[in-house]
């Protein structure tokens, strides 16, 4: 007596095959959840030295941006650290060091607070290398799908420098609503 097809030994391992595939089809769509934690560096501050004098300079200038113009809101200060051509491409800020003054001090409102001694952003990564430094910072989001939990992600700032100031910037900011 012979075997329906769908319980022949090839029918029954095609539809284990199936079944195999459509498990791994339907594990892989699901969010992954178990994501290592962005950390940030126990010691930041540390992150913006070099033994080159140019990087040092380059990673000093990052230091303060970070630290007193993003960290403490001292946009007065910014013509120690941005050249005055200040060359943006975050879409919400005009180029020019006045158009991304006005973007923080007018349209993000920022009021300065009091200098920190040491710099209080979670730091991940400072990289320099030529004119460039690049400054990864752990980036903490609400997560959409459930608003009670968050994340965190990796943002970034890259600068171009120019006689010991930030004369462009990139990060990957999108348009703001």
């Amino acid at each position: 007596m012979s075997r329906p097809r769908s319980f022949s030994k090839g029918g029954y391992v095609r539809s284990r095959l199936h079944l195999l595939l459509a498990t791994v089809l339907v594990t892989a769509s699901l969010p992954l959840n178990a994501q290592a934690p962005v950390v940030g560096a126990s010691d930041p501050d540390a992150l913006f030295h070099s033994s080159d004098p140019k990087l040092n300079a380059n990673k000093q200038a990052a230091y303060h941006i970070v630290k007193d113009l993003l960290e403490a809101g001292h946009w007065e200060l910014a013509d120690k650290y941005l050249t005055e051509r200040y060359i943006q491409h975050n879409p919400n800020a005009a180029s020019g060091r006045e158009g991304v003054v006005r973007f923080f001090t007018e349209v993000r409102n920022v009021k300065p607070t009091p200098l920190p001694e040491k710099m209080r952003t979670k730091v991940v990564s400072v990289v320099a290398e030529g004119d460039l430094v690049v400054v990864a910072f752990v980036h903490e989001v609400k997560d959409a799908t459930v608003p009670s939990k968050s994340y965190t992600t990796t943002w970034f700032d890259m600068w171009r420098f120019k006689d010991g100031k930030a004369d462009e910037h990139w990060d990957p900011a999108t348009r703001m609503q």
